[in-house]
């Protein structure tokens, strides 16, 4: 699936194509397109073109997003109930302009002005070095003028589930699939994409599978850019099928109790829709009855279930991965590389920075508090 930016007759916008064309057959294309429509849209209201646009308009159009622009930029352009872009966003949005306006500039060799404004570098830092093969040699480092630079230090730790989420979702749930949807999210580190992504073949859920890529019950997480409910996982290591057994992409091990809801789900609900598609989940009722279900369709299942379950704030599928990881880590006494191994992550000292937070309310922390204030004397 490609996609590319069009004019309301229907006419594909040649400079966009042009530039999105680069990232063909991969997930930044569809990125950068979302983020190159609403750039598009706002750069024809305000009456520029890439050869008449300065790097002064690029950054009022930062700040019409979400940015802080230290200017005025203009009438408001993100209007409720759209709302400003976050952090990630805006990284993308400064990205996808830097990336296609010096596109334009080498192929049409206009507006040397702005390409000399964005084509800048900047000295390399330590982390640079160390992540480059033949860091010592590095003397500069692409930048970006129009990044907000708000993300550079320590990464914030991520938001939680409330206390008692899973109990309390699984008596609000309705069906057998959504109490599956529930515990699989709870007892490993899927995404919702990946989880929504998953085939009947992809699941080895008995010991000694043929795959033996895992000797005990695990199922296996594969990008499959053509699945009809448009589910794809994020991690796109390969895989293939041989004699009809599936090996490789992201491995996951499986709990009793995901077993125990797959079969529950698999002799109810399933076998009353008779299916062709091969995917696990589907919906259950209305017009597309048997039709592999959406991700966006588990989102909003879970935050109904969490509304009914008097949950504070909104259930996401990610708080899920968070609170898995987390508790991987508690339970294994810190160890970053358990929680990498556990839980599909791509650094241990990723895990470590993120989820490597001492609990404010341990003996040891306060211990090591009264040993400090001399309390202990």
């Amino acid at each position: 699936m490609s996609y590319t930016v069009v004019w309301p007759d229907g006419s594909v916008e040649e400079e966009a194509d042009s530039y999105l064309r680069m990232f063909e057959g991969s997930g930044t294309q569809k990125t950068y397109a979302y983020a190159l429509v609403d750039h598009l849209r706002w750069r024809v209201r305000e009456g520029v073109t890439t050869e008449s646009v300065t790097f002064l308009d690029l950054q009022r159009y930062m700040g019409a997003v979400g940015a802080y622009v230290p200017m005025p930029f203009g009438r408001p352009w993100r209007v409720p109930p759209q709302r400003p872009y976050g952090q990630s966003a805006l990284d993308v949005a400064a990205a996808c302009l830097k990336g296609f306006y010096l596109h334009q500039f080498a192929r049409t060799g206009t507006n040397s002005e702005l390409r000399a404004a964005l084509d800048v570098s900047r000295i390399p830092t330590q982390r640079d070095r160390s992540r480059a093969f033949l860091g010592h040699t590095l003397t500069s480092m692409p930048a970006n003028p129009l990044a907000t630079g708000k993300n550079k230090g320590r990464r914030r730790h991520p938001k939680m589930l409330p206390e008692g989420t899973r109990p309390s979702l699984l008596k609000a749930v309705n069906t057998a699939r959504d109490a599956m949807v529930v515990t699989w999210l709870s007892d490993t580190s899927l995404r919702i994409g990946g989880l929504t992504g998953l085939h009947l073949v992809d699941l080895h859920l008995r010991e000694n599978a043929a795959c033996q890529e895992c000797r005990d019950p695990h199922l296996h997480v594969c990008h499959r850019p053509g699945n009809p409910n448009r589910s794809a996982a994020k991690i796109k290591p390969d895989w293939r099928m041989i004699d009809g057994v599936i090996t490789g992409g992201e491995i996951y091990r499986v709990s009793p109790a995901m077993i125990s809801t797959y079969f529950t789900y698999m002799t109810t609900e399933y076998a009353k829709v008779a299916t062709g598609h091969g995917m696990l989940l589907i919906q259950l009722a209305g017009p597309s009855r048997g039709e592999p279900w959406s991700a966006d369709a588990a989102r909003g299942m879970l935050k109904r279930a969490g509304r009914r379950a008097d949950l504070p704030g909104r259930i996401l599928p990610k708080a899920f991965r968070h609170q898995f990881t987390n508790d991987v880590l508690d339970a294994s006494d810190g160890d970053p590389f358990v929680a990498k191994a556990v839980g599909n992550w791509a650094s241990a000292k990723m895990v470590d920075e993120v989820y490597g937070h001492p609990d404010l309310h341990s003996p040891q922390f306060s211990r090591a508090l009264e040993a400090v204030w001399g309390e202990d004397q």
